[in-house]
């Protein structure tokens, strides 16, 4: 699957939260849910350090803010994009919200959940399945991972 403009202005909008995220000390995550017409509908980025949350990851943060934005919790017809992979967790948030379409940047091979370690959001054991695009402006979004571990590490 190729990425709309669409897709590629929000993946530049999620690098951009990925970058607060880093400047507050978070892991480098950003994610944005656009409805079926592209336009953003929420935003968020990894705030778990901030909030001493750890649910506050950036897909849950755009998710949520995604829901209040419509007034509901079925995002059906929406596209959330993140800089990374999803987790197991942000992967099950995005099928109970019926998300049909994940757009994301660098693989995870630790934690990812949309094809590296586990492809919950294609798992056709579940009632909900997402369309998966991976790999969009990846360079970038794994630069931003590669300086925040570097000293890390």
């Amino acid at each position: 699957m190729t990425p709309t403009t669409a897709d590629l202005d929000a993946m530049r909008r999620a690098l951009a939260l990925a970058e607060v995220a880093a400047s507050d000390g978070d892991v480098p995550v950003g994610a944005v849910v656009t409805d079926a017409e592209g336009r953003v509908i929420g935003e968020g980025r990894n705030l778990r350090e901030l909030t001493h949350d750890p649910t506050a990851h950036a897909e849950v943060v755009a998710l949520r803010a995604a829901a209040a934005s419509l007034g509901t919790w079925h995002l059906a017809g929406c596209t959330l994009v993140v800089t990374l992979e999803p987790c197991v967790m942000c992967a099950g948030a995005m099928l109970q919200s019926r998300v049909p379409r994940l757009v994301f940047g660098a693989w995870d091979d630790k934690a990812g959940a949309a094809g590296s370690m586990y492809d919950l959001v294609r798992d056709r054991r579940l009632p909900h399945r997402a369309e998966v695009i991976a790999g969009v402006l990846a360079p970038e979004s794994t630069a931003l991972l590669q300086t925040f571990f570097a000293p890390r590490r």
